[in-house]
């Protein structure tokens, strides 16, 4: 407590400075920011030495508790297993942001009672020093949360607009998986997913399915296998459940202009076939695919590739082991060469390379000095290394970015409600790192006049669970420049098996 004057030293009528309060002594200066800075960490905590103690002490313990139980529940389910299943349930995400919305607009304001509360009653210096650190204080709980709050509707919205319960006019869907069930994939030893790569625009899917590929997952192990199916089959047969079948009881086999790539064409040009179906050519082309590879096909992804450059783009670009040279900005002549159209040669060459979405997308379909089975490997390719690559903590980075090109490019026909099942399959996909591909080329089957009863074979046989010593098996080259104008060899790969993804790519 300050000392009164002497009164020798006080002027004639000067009255004694006024008497501090204890509120004055019990908040010096330097408490101001050691109160801030405590209930900037932890909400409630600078409130502990001040009249509101009692609601200090009871944000603390709700906010140790809710901590507590958040941290049990990540570690007893995984962390990344716990976030990702959040991140799939639209009304969870809803939920999560109201409460995060409740919870700032809380912690910011226990940080501005704790200032007020905390401020200095004498008079000293560095008043906006003190504003300017409460005022930072507040921001840094506000900016995380504000921003967290935006990739939750972002989210949901993403699950809201890509997801849909069935194949659009496909009827009523049927439960995959028990989704109460400690294992939702008990039941389920495989699933099977047909990729379709398509030209169209969004509001027209599959005016050309230009790629096709089948994902069969053993749901306990994880392991993966891509089948290719070539855009260039004649003679595909459509099931009996099929309404296409009456016309074609023999397959699509009106010669060389009948392909596997104009199923989707053909049925949308019949729509009188498919009463109430608003998507005739996603069915056909979902049964015909089961009907060639003797699969069950649960579920079907479409994907716009006009938007496959973004999409990878947004995930940060893909590590690629380059078997083949493919030429990028380029056509075939009709003397059977390759032309390039812009204004330098340029090509991706062999080797482990790191490739942008530009890249990457003519990797994926350019035909120019090969053919559509060579294109078919690097699909699978791709493919499978974008599953394998897959990093969702760089995914959140451009979150914002690759919802918007998945929500315009990506339609999958995954029920919203089945989805934490399917953020299991996909750990389990990854942490098998097994992933085998089947060509099903030239090599192995006559596209002219395809074998069926032999294609079903070769499937059966690439289901099989490959070797122990082929699992795992992982190039260990550093990813070099993309680009070369320089000639390198082209390899050809054995396509009479299934084999390891990282031995044909």
């Amino acid at each position: 407590m300050p000392e009164e004057l002497p009164s020798s030293s006080r002027r004639p009528g000067e009255s004694l400075p006024p008497r501090p309060s204890r509120a004055e002594l019990h908040y010096p200066p330097g408490a101001y920011y050691r109160r801030i800075a405590f209930g900037t960490i932890l909400p409630g905590a600078g409130l502990l030495g001040t009249r509101w103690k009692v609601l200090g002490w009871a944000l603390v313990l709700v906010s140790l508790a809710v901590g507590l139980g958040a941290l049990v529940r990540a570690w007893q389910g995984g962390l990344l297993r716990s976030a990702l299943n959040v991140a799939v349930q639209p009304e969870l995400l809803q939920w999560v942001g109201v409460s995060i919305m409740v919870a700032t607009v809380v912690w910011v304001g226990s940080i501005v009672l704790t200032a007020q509360q905390s401020w200095p009653r004498r008079r000293s210096s560095g008043r906006w020093a003190r504003v300017l650190f409460a005022a930072g204080a507040c921001a840094v709980i506000a900016a995380p949360s504000a921003l967290a709050v935006r990739y939750l509707d972002v989210q949901s919205s993403l699950i809201d607009e890509v997801f849909v319960s069935a194949a659009p006019g496909a009827g009523p869907h049927v439960a995959l998986v028990d989704t109460a069930a400690e294992d939702p994939w008990a039941d389920v030893p495989r699933v099977n997913t047909l990729l379709l790569g398509s030209d169209a625009g969004k509001d027209r899917w599959g005016t050309r399915t230009d790629s096709m590929m089948v994902v069969s997952t053993d749901t306990t192990t994880g392991d993966t296998l891509l089948i290719g199916i070539p855009r260039n089959l004649e003679r595909v047969p459509f099931p009996k459940s099929n309404p296409l079948h009456a016309l074609y009881p023999n397959g699509y086999d009106c010669g060389d202009e009948c392909l596997m790539n104009g199923i989707w064409t053909l049925a949308e040009g019949r729509p009188d076939l498919f009463p109430g179906v608003t998507n005739p050519g996603r069915q056909s082309t979902v049964d015909v695919v089961g009907e060639i590879t003797g699969l069950k096909i649960q579920q079907s992804v479409v994907i716009n590739l006009r938007g496959f450059k973004a999409l990878v783009d947004a995930m940060g670009g893909v590590d690629i082991n380059v078997q083949q040279r493919v030429c990028v900005e380029c056509h075939t002549t009709a003397t059977g060469g390759v032309e390039f159209t812009g204004d330098k040669a340029e090509w991706i060459e062999p080797g482990l390379k790191h490739l942008d979405g530009r890249l990457a997308l003519w990797y994926a379909r350019s035909r120019a000095g090969s053919d559509d089975f060579s294109r078919m490997r690097r699909q699978r390719c791709v493919a499978g290394a974008l599953m394998q690559q897959a990093d969702p903590v760089g995914l959140l980075q451009r979150y914002p970015q690759l919802a918007k090109v998945v929500k315009d490019n990506v339609s999958i026909d995954i029920p919203p409600e089945e989805l934490p099942a399917w953020v299991d399959l996909a750990l389990r996909i990854q942490q098998g790192d097994s992933i085998r591909s089947l060509p099903l080329t030239s090599q192995v089957i006559s596209p002219g006049n395809p074998d069926f009863a032999t294609i079903r074979a070769l499937v059966q046989k690439g289901l099989r669970p490959p070797p122990a010593s082929a699992v795992g098996a992982r190039p260990t080259r550093t990813p070099s420049s993309a680009t070369s104008t320089k000639p390198g060899p082209t390899p050809t790969p054995d396509d009479s098996t299934a084999a390891p993804l990282t031995a044909t790519c």
